[in-house]
């Protein structure tokens, strides 16, 4: 079947490339989005997956199949296929838990990921910020969000104190607890970028949680805890700033009111400085 030029469906994908495979669990069961699937054939299991972030280009895509590729099968799934706005990835055997794994196989496994080769491409997240602040809905956007992003691009980015490739969306949903260890799914936001900015963007249940986790990547980097950390809190607002951005973004393209709430949550500790984020 002759694929079409620009948007295969998902009908498309399978019929040409995977003919034999069947559909085992859809998005509304697997947790994935769009159209993304899993499939079986035999003993085998495969992720395909949609590219189906709103307005990012293939580039961003193909950039998350090509990290793929460079990683060790103990840190991520290995990538089998990719075309326009498809590709299939491993399907990993073991569990995702509800809450992350205990600090020090965390700290391991981050510590694992930024001492592989970078990728190639740095992250830069001031541009990321501006595109959110001009995507969102103009009645979300307050004079406190202008001023913090004024503020922050005052400020520049912190300097990194050690740069390393990022998986830059790790919380519990991402790690899969298997027989060889602890691997990370969903690769989309990955980057080179400072290691310190990826402890400041792990989904921890609380400040303390983040900074045991610190101290325990510390030690087995071998880098100062406490500059280590002073780091991490440099790099919270900007942290905090991404998240509200995106949910701003996701509630404005689905009209999903969830969004919204998540948003507020991720303005408060900018508003009320809970976490001393401002003026490290």
């Amino acid at each position: 079947m002759r694929l079409r030029s620009n948007n295969p469906t998902r009908d498309d994908i399978l019929s040409r490339y995977f003919p034999h495979y069947r559909i085992v669990a859809g998005p509304e069961t697997s947790g994935l989005s769009g159209s993304s699937c899993i499939l079986q054939h035999g003993e085998q299991r495969l992720v395909l997956r949609e590219h189906h972030a709103a307005g990012a280009p293939e580039s961003d895509f193909l950039r998350q199949y090509h990290a793929l590729h460079r990683l060790p099968a103990r840190l991520a799934p290995k990538p089998v296929f990719y075309t326009s706005g498809w590709m299939a990835v491993e399907y990993l055997i073991g569990e995702i838990k509800s809450v992350l794994p205990a600090t020090r196989p965390l700290a391991a496994l981050l510590y694992d990921l930024h001492q592989q080769p970078r990728f190639g491409w740095q992250l830069s997240l001031l541009p990321l910020l501006e595109q959110y602040w001009q995507q969102c809905s103009p009645t979300r956007r307050t004079p406190f969000w202008l001023r913090a992003l004024q503020r922050l691009r005052r400020q520049g980015e912190p300097r990194a104190l050690r740069l390393a490739p990022l998986h830059m969306d790790v919380h519990a949903g991402n790690i899969v607890h298997g027989a060889q260890g602890l691997r990370l799914i969903d690769w989309e936001y990955a980057g080179d970028g400072d290691v310190a900015l990826e402890l400041a963007a792990v989904w921890t249940t609380d400040n303390w949680q983040r900074y045991q986790l610190t101290l325990a990547y510390a030690e087995q980097a071998n880098m100062a805890p406490e500059r280590l950390w002073q780091q991490v809190l440099r790099w919270r607002p900007w942290v905090l700033m991404l998240m509200a951005g995106w949910f701003e973004c996701r509630g404005q393209q689905t009209g999903d009111e969830q969004f919204f709430r998540l948003a507020n949550d991720a303005w408060q500790p900018l508003k009320h400085k809970k976490e001393a984020v401002w003026g490290q």
